[in-house]
């Protein structure tokens, strides 16, 4: 099995409810966000896919996510936690990826440099 992993950043303000007080009062974070992929076959080049394909993917969804209120938006209709926010990009990526011979192993979305949450699809 061969595993990718690309790291992105985007910026972003959120509201949590029902979580300590603190974090219920609006505020941001500098998201650091790791995309693994996985897959058994490589190509006729030799890779399991281009860095540049899956980092064009992953672009167009964090373009969704950065610089904004979280909570706004309509994909974030329950907390717009980092475990939301792993699950909600695992899939879109997921949807991206339908014809690549890969999949998505795990995201993992990094809220401050000792907490983040990880999704994985397996």
């Amino acid at each position: 099995m061969f595993e990718l992993k690309i790291i992105t950043h985007f910026a972003a303000a959120h509201q949590l409810k029902m979580v300590s007080k603190k974090c219920e009062n609006i505020h941001g974070h500098n998201w650091k966000i790791e995309v693994c992929v996985a897959g058994e076959t490589l190509t006729d080049a030799g890779v399991l896919i281009d860095f540049g394909k899956l980092k064009s993917y992953l672009s167009e969804i964090i373009e969704k996510l950065d610089h904004k209120f979280l909570n706004e938006l309509a994909y974030f209709r329950s907390n717009p936690s980092s475990e939301n926010i792993a699950y909600y990009i695992a899939h879109e990526l997921k949807k991206k990826l339908v014809n690549h011979d890969i999949k998505v192993a795990r995201i993992t979305a990094w809220e401050s440099e000792d907490a983040c949450a990880t999704y994985s699809l397996n």
